[in-house]
């Protein structure tokens, strides 16, 4: 088996996780109480989804998941919820202070207290497993706990477990949305450790989901549950080669030598279709040139950045449903022809793809129609650049006065610790630049660096 452990991490991380676990088991037929009629092997090991659950002799089925946050409230809505009996109480790890909005809280002193907890459960969790792949972290780097306890467990984990992939599903801070005034900070200080401690980054953003349920679903007022419903159809796309058996399947150890093509250039768009409600389903085709072309269009991107500024260095899509590898060829050749979807000049092919039978699930009663395919994709385009110079410049304005900074250097941070993440922030959007940048002489400039 190759197993994968969840790590949701704060108020964002948890209800992201909510959602996806939702939908695992939707897509599996396990019961809210962990049970699973259809499994006739009880206490084996050999299915499909043992990657994301594990087996009790009792037949019930336990996420290997941890939920971490530093305040109970979120963390007792899954304690309550409609899942309670599925997850395993000690995984549900919660203190008593929140993080406050402050990064150094969730890294140095109330965070502090908390990890190591968590490191044995996951500790326990991993001796679980009999072959690990690797770690999925979700976490939002606008708050205290995701990005200031994220980090903090990101560094931990590579000390532990050193060798294993780490994916990060993480949601950035908006252009115009915001939950608080200090995101840039925090959003800057956990992105220095993000380049340090994770293999890929997924980055979401939710003005930019606002903008996909609003558009294509016909949602006035969207609320989190669903940008999260959102989020989770995307997370499940990429998971699925894991769960299920198909025709060609990704392995996580695959997208990072896929999309990955300098340690540091590791942050990734991502994209869903087809995103459609029940209302409009019938009256359309979703062929699968058609929602290859769908992923490609900027504004189904999930986080706010236009990838036509930029240069694609590799993408990878994720098929599911009733697709054949010849509809996906053929698909893929159309894109390749299109002058709005540029590559880079050194990296001429470009796709991953992956095919999986099993058709795309949705929760009863939500926002999205049954379709019978569906595609994700995961690409690294150089246009990613804008998130952070975008962040990079609130961070420039605020830290220019030193504002609040003093709430961070009272928790223990020091002051230098602010100019060298937003160095090692200017340095990456440096190497997007030279990344993109034409012709063979930059490269070799370039090759230095890395």
């Amino acid at each position: 088996m190759r197993e994968i452990i969840s790590i949701h991490i704060g108020q964002a991380g948890i209800q992201v996780g909510n959602s996806c676990w939702e939908l695992y088991c939707l897509e599996h037929g396990i019961q809210p109480d962990g049970t699973m009629p259809s499994d006739s092997s009880v206490g084996g090991c050999h299915d499909a989804f043992n990657t994301f659950f594990s087996e009790t002799s009792s037949g019930q089925h336990v996420p290997r998941a941890v939920f971490l946050d530093l305040e109970p409230t979120v963390i007792d809505e899954v304690r309550t919820g409609t899942y309670r009996q599925l997850f395993h109480p000690e995984q549900l790890i919660s203190g008593k202070e929140d993080a406050a909005n402050n990064f150094a809280r969730g890294h140095y002193t109330v965070g502090r207290e908390i990890v190591d907890t968590c490191l044995e459960r996951l500790r326990k969790l991993a001796d679980n497993c009999t072959g690990l792949q690797g770690f999925l972290v979700f976490n939002a780097v606008g708050g205290g706990t995701g990005s200031g306890l994220g980090s903090l467990l990101l560094e931990r984990l590579s000390v532990d477990f050193g060798k294993k992939s780490k994916l990060g599903f993480t949601i950035y801070p908006s252009p115009q949305v915001s939950t608080a005034v200090v995101e840039p900070y925090n959003s800057v200080l956990s992105t220095h450790s993000l380049l340090e401690h994770t293999d890929v980054v997924v980055l979401l953003d939710n003005e930019a989901i606002y903008d996909i349920c609003r558009r294509s679903l016909d949602i006035e007022r969207p609320t989190y549950t669903n940008l999260n419903r959102l989020i989770s159809q995307t997370i499940s796309s990429l998971t699925t080669s894991l769960r299920f058996d198909g025709a060609i399947n990704v392995d996580i150890t695959e997208f990072q030598t896929n999309l990955v093509p300098y340690p540091r250039i590791h942050f990734m768009l991502s994209s869903y279709a087809p995103v459609i409600s029940s209302a409009k389903a019938y009256h359309e085709q979703f062929s699968v040139p058609e929602i290859t072309t769908s992923v490609f269009e900027p504004s189904n991107m999930m986080a706010k950045c236009d990838p036509r500024h930029g240069k694609y260095m590799a993408c990878c899509l994720m098929y599911r449903g009733d697709v054949v590898p010849k509809d996906v060829n053929t698909a893929v050749a159309t894109i390749k022809t299109k002058r709005t979807i540029q590559f880079v000049d050194w990296c001429p092919t470009g796709f991953k793809c992956g095919i999986n039978y099993q058709p795309p699930s949705v929760v009863p009663g939500g926002d999205l129609a049954k379709v019978q395919r569906a595609v994700c994709m995961i690409s690294n385009n150089t246009a990613v650049a804008e998130v952070f110079s975008r962040i990079d410049h609130k961070f420039d304005l605020m830290y220019s006065k030193r504002a609040f900074v003093h709430w961070y250097v009272g928790e223990g941070m020091e002051e230098g610790e602010f100019s060298e993440a937003r160095e090692d922030l200017a340095a990456l959007e440096k190497d997007y630049e030279g990344v993109g940048a034409e012709g063979a002489d930059d490269n070799d400039e370039e090759g230095d660096e890395y």
